[in-house]
This record gives C-alpha cells, structure tokens and sequence, in this order.
C-alpha cells in the first residue's frame, strides 16, 4: 500500500494555527481541469483563495480535496481543489505558511468548470494590483516541501 501524503496533514495544521491565532489563511493553487474555481480570478494559471472561516461555508480539507461554499457576485458557489494542486497555505497577516512543489502532469492543463455565468469577486484575493506599497513586503515567503 503506497503511504498518504503528508500535504493535507501540513494543510490542515496551518489552517488550524492560523486561525487559532486569529489569522486569515488563504491558499495557493495552481488551476487544473480538476479545479472548480471562479475563472475570473486566475492570473498565470493560479489563484488564491481565502479559506478563513468567515470567507468560507462548510470546509472540508481533505485527503484528495479541498471543499467550501464561497460567496462570488453575491451568489454562493461550490469551490473544489484538488490537494494535489495546491502550491501554498500562509496566514495573510505574517505571510507565514508553506510552499509545496505540485506534480506538472497533474497541473499541464487549465481548463476551468464553471457555469459561465459566474461572476465573482474574491475578498482578500492578495492580487499584485490590490497590494499597497507597504504590504508587498508582506507577501509570504514560502519554504518548498517536498
């Protein structure tokens, strides 16, 4: 039997630290056909998503995916992301997390499942455009685990 990845255990203790000091996590991922994210919010094939407990509804971080209910244009949608397609989790505030190297075959293709009629706004998203001078040396630095 192949030994589980270590990846959703790392996950799911940042988050926990996170908001157990009153953090705001937010992942990291590198969009795939597997991803059901808001299209409109991937920049170079990735997008990150505030997984807090109050930006999210019904977190499950599991084994193989990672499950909420997020609000995007005033409508709730059903976000899914594959573990394995996840780059980074850190807490917004310190930028304090950890970087993961994500397998290419599994992240060659960017299709995205949306609706199309999906129209989203992402609070928190930490694009470059929406960083203020002072908190792009903020951004997190990351370590590579693999």
């Amino acid at each position: 039997m192949p030994e589980t990845s270590t990846k959703p255990y790392f996950l799911r203790a940042l988050y926990e630290w996170a908001t157990d000091n009153g953090y705001t996590p937010h992942i990291v991922v590198q969009v795939n056909n597997a991803c059901r994210v808001p299209a409109a919010f991937v920049q170079d094939g990735q997008i990150t998503l505030n997984i807090g407990h109050l930006a999210t509804g019904g977190l499950v971080i599991g084994n193989e995916l990672i499950e909420f209910q997020a609000r995007f244009g005033g409508k709730a949608e059903h976000i899914s992301v594959p573990v394995a397609a996840v780059t980074a989790i850190y807490a917004r505030e310190t930028g304090t997390g950890m970087g993961f190297e994500v397998d290419e075959t599994t992240t060659s293709e960017t299709v995205l499942e949306t609706d199309g009629n999906l129209q989203a706004s992402v609070q928190d998203a930490d694009s470059p455009e929406q960083i203020g001078t002072d908190e792009k040396s903020k951004r997190p630095s990351l370590r590579i685990v693999k």
